[in-house]
């Protein structure tokens, strides 16, 4: 009888979830958003970006969130199990985190859909929350599967302020190829000549600020008055993470 006993209670113990991190720190507004959407429950701290509505899709939850900033002692102050970051940005900061014995978890940043259900994934299972990120993944996928492509190709320039573009495995790439657009983007700077010799069908710009900037005044010249435009937020891409299929969204209407 005392040995059936203990080999279930080393049964329950084996089978039991890893105990999931309660004081979460996130210096990066990707890890940020993920946090949020996750496990708003054990936010210990946020970067201030999460608060800024024209970054961050969960600005609103994180007005009424402590934030903090990027410094070995702000955050020892905070008592953290966890911290998580992203592999690029307070590195210094980082390492003397580890150096205390704090778990520092980097995050890779996803390029297309793929590897945000990969990330989703990880992360859940890192914060002990594994049924709400298949729940996020299982929205993203909804979203994406109801996305009709056009009826005849449409050739598409996701440009960025001052000519910038995006190119071939770049996210905003994988969000025109969900929409069953053609992403004519290169990666590279484009001015007003060579915008004209792609010959898009349609330009995919950030929603534009609010007060005039010379780095869009491309956008204003004449030459460019009759290519369609598209309006993205740039909260939706300028981290990949499971809202980014709205991004898509916004493209097949």
């Amino acid at each position: 009888m005392i040995h059936a006993v203990r080999a279930l209670f080393l049964l329950v113990v084996l089978a039991a979830p890893a105990q999931a991190s309660q004081r979460v720190v996130s210096l990066n507004l990707c890890t940020d958003q993920m946090l949020v959407m996750l496990a708003p429950d054990q936010v210990a701290a946020l970067s201030p970006l999460a608060r800024d509505p024209t970054l961050s899709i969960v600005a609103k939850q994180a007005a009424s969130m402590p934030v903090t900033r990027a410094s070995a002692e702000a955050v020892l102050r905070l008592h953290p199990d966890l911290v998580l970051a992203a592999p690029y940005g307070a590195q210094t900061t980082l390492g003397l985190l580890e150096e205390q014995g704090i778990k520092v978890q980097r995050i890779d940043l996803p390029t297309d859909f793929s590897g945000i259900r990969a990330q989703t994934r990880k992360l859940a299972a890192l914060l002990g929350v594994p049924a709400r990120g298949e729940a996020l993944i299982a929205t993203m996928d909804a979203k994406l599967a109801a996305l009709k492509p056009p009826d005849h190709p449409v050739r598409a320039l996701v440009w960025q302020p001052r000519g910038y573009t995006a190119g071939p495995g770049s996210l905003a790439d994988a969000v025109l190829r969900a929409a069953g657009l053609t992403d004519i983007g290169t990666g590279r700077q484009v001015g007003l000549e060579a915008l004209l010799q792609l010959r898009p069908d349609l330009l995919v710009l950030p929603v534009p600020a609010r007060s005039p900037s010379l780095a869009t005044e491309l956008l204003d010249h004449p030459a460019t008055a009759g290519i369609p435009r598209r309006f993205i937020p740039p909260a939706l891409t300028i981290c990949a993470g499971p809202w980014t299929a709205d991004a898509a969204v916004m493209l097949d209407r």
